[in-house]
């Protein structure tokens, strides 16, 4: 019997060889080894996303990625244009003549050595779905899409012959349609009218109250028509560039949103880590996620995974099958820290916000799951031998 039973011990220790070599799937782990990130970049089917190996090159085709910009999408730096008046705002018309006894003139009154006044202001009126209001003696004035000046010129001449040589002063006392909507993370979220002299994002910003988040978790959402752009609030005080003119109805939305990358597999902090910066480097992400784990990493496995933008592949790979036009292309950079210039290559390489820094687990550390699970399963073989041998 014993005999039988050392036999069968025997046996399993070239299974348990095979199984150490073939990487054994079906072994617990926190993600896929270094081998199978690269190996999975291209597969027989499709290809699943890029992979990249980080050097000088990279980094310095990097350091021209161009963040979302204002300046880019919308502005042309130059100031607003004058405002035009539009269905809602309120508008009040005077009207003044050259001589009393005319339309909206006071009568003479002689006893007291004046000729009355010589003026008369028409109350504020709301422009109508029409794109009208109405003055006396001229009838329906169309005034959206016009200038006050326009209209001023427009009711002169409507009142010519009618009016002792007419002058007309038109004001906007409320608009509604000349205005910029500031919503979300702002003290006073409210329409900001805008300024004959033109006002910048900022401006409006600070008319609203200012921001409440702190400035490096702030993003500031522009929408103008059909186009939305959301860049940092950093990024626009930094560069007056970016501060541009706003236009009538546009729309501003601060957003808080903390810069953040996670950190994953074999390193000391696996969590959502914030920057608490306006921006960090490679060296510095893996610092705060309590760096590589000496028993588990495996160096040539530092992996970040990133969406980029087509400008960017095509810089990269130009011939990558994976760039659609306007659409996000996955992307992962690897990095070898057994080599000693990669120090100096993560302290160039630049965190995005969401980014997913990876460290693979190290070959070795498979292996020993195997060994452990087998010296598990072999231990109540081992204390059965020796209680038959206590026996004999």
């Amino acid at each position: 019997m014993l005999k039988a039973f050392r036999f069968n011990t025997r046996g399993l220790l070239p299974v348990l060889a095979l199984l150490s070599l073939g990487g054994c799937s079906g072994i617990p782990t926190s993600g896929p080894s270094a081998g199978d990130v690269a190996d999975q970049a291209g597969t027989a089917v499709a290809q699943q996303y890029e992979f990249v190996d980080i050097d000088s090159s990279v980094i310095d085709t990097l350091r021209h990625r161009a963040p979302d910009s204002f300046l880019a999408h919308f502005g042309d730096y130059r100031p607003s244009v004058e405002p035009h008046i539009g269905v809602g705002d309120a508008v009040s018309v005077t009207i003044w003549e050259a001589s009393a006894g005319g339309l909206f003139s006071a009568p003479l009154v002689a006893d007291r050595f004046t000729t009355g006044s010589n003026s008369a202001t028409i109350p504020e009126q709301i422009v109508g779905r029409d794109g009208s209001i109405s003055v006396p003696y001229a009838g329906r004035i169309q005034v959206i899409g016009r200038t006050t000046q326009d209209i001023q010129k427009v009711i002169e001449k409507a009142l010519e012959g009618k009016a002792i040589q007419p002058q007309v002063l038109v004001n906007v006392a409320h608009s509604v349609n000349n205005t910029v909507t500031v919503t979300g993370e702002v003290t006073n979220g409210a329409r900001v009218p805008l300024s004959v002299r033109g006002d910048r994002l900022l401006d409006v910003v600070a008319a609203a109250g200012g921001v409440k988040a702190p400035v490096n978790e702030t993003y500031v959402q522009l929408s103008r028509g059909s186009a939305s752009v959301r860049v940092a609030l950093s990024r626009v005080i930094s560069n007056p560039r970016e501060n541009i003119f706003m236009r009538p109805d546009d729309e501003l939305t601060l957003i808080r949103d903390p810069q953040t990358f996670l950190a994953y597999g074999a390193t000391g902090r696996n969590a959502e880590i914030p920057f608490d910066a306006e921006g960090i480097t490679l060296a510095q992400a893996l610092a705060k996620a309590g760096g590589l784990l000496d028993y588990r990493s495996d160096p040539q496995g530092v992996f970040i995974f990133r969406y980029e933008p087509e400008s960017v592949v095509r810089a990269l790979r130009p011939n990558s099958t994976l760039i659609q036009h306007g659409r996000l292309t996955p992307v992962v950079y690897r990095l070898n820290l057994r080599d000693a210039s990669s120090l100096f290559a993560e302290q160039s390489f630049h965190i995005v916000n969401r980014d997913l820094l990876y460290v693979s687990n190290a070959p070795l550390t498979e292996v020993n799951k195997v060994v452990n699970i087998f010296s598990t399963a072999l231990s109540p073989a081992g204390s059965a031998a020796s209680v038959y041998a206590g026996v004999r």
